[in-house]
């Protein structure tokens, strides 16, 4: 569960296997679970999960997100040491253990279906959204042409119209909306006359 799982710790953290990641590949979104932490906000939180790696001899993070992830990522990062000397003053750990547990490496991977992140070419979540996004739109163009009737799909992208402009190239929608490009004033008659064509 992200940052939760580092938090709540207990089942969270489990070794993987072989066995964990088995026949998931035709899953859609994560199986190792996602969630909004706002203890990891805090450093309350931060302190809490840094006790938890350490429990568990980790020093080595890969955090897959987004803005959020890999900016929390970064504070952890800056301050893991300091959460260790606390962990130590208060009696949580020993000097040995934060000695052994001293540095945290850590790798970020952009993980967002809205393809908004500068220096990579395509961020994780995003190839297998189109996917589905496709699949969804090759299911209802039949019922569509049969039934001589007009749909509209919403796709996910919050400010970044990236999945939206795609899906409706790959599909030859007839009009887009897109966060970048606002619609001019009478875009509702020229949408008419467009869809009445």
């Amino acid at each position: 569960q992200g940052y939760e799982g580092l938090v709540e710790g207990g089942d969270n953290i489990k070794q993987a296997n072989w066995l964990s990641v088995s026949n998931i590949i035709q899953l859609g979104g994560t199986v190792i679970g996602s969630a909004r932490c706002k203890a990891f906000t805090t450093r309350a939180g931060r302190l809490r999960a840094a006790r938890n790696l350490v429990e568990h001899g980790i020093t080595n993070l890969c955090v897959i997100g987004g803005d959020g992830s890999l900016t929390g990522a970064d504070i952890f990062r800056s301050e893991w040491g300091g959460l260790l000397e606390e962990l130590v003053r208060d009696g949580q750990i020993s000097k040995e253990v934060a000695q052994k547990n001293c540095h945290l490496n850590i790798v970020g991977l952009v993980g967002s279906i809205d393809n908004d992140f500068c220096g990579t070419d395509m961020t994780i979540g995003t190839d297998s959204a189109l996917h589905r996004i496709m699949e969804v739109i090759d299911a209802i163009t039949t019922t569509a042409q049969s039934h001589q009737r007009t749909f509209v799909l919403e796709v996910m992208g919050r400010h970044c119209g990236y999945l939206a402009l795609v899906s409706g190239l790959a599909s030859g929608a007839d009009w887009l909306f897109i966060p970048e490009s606002p619609p001019e004033d009478g875009w509702e008659d020229l949408m008419c006359e467009r869809l009445g064509e």
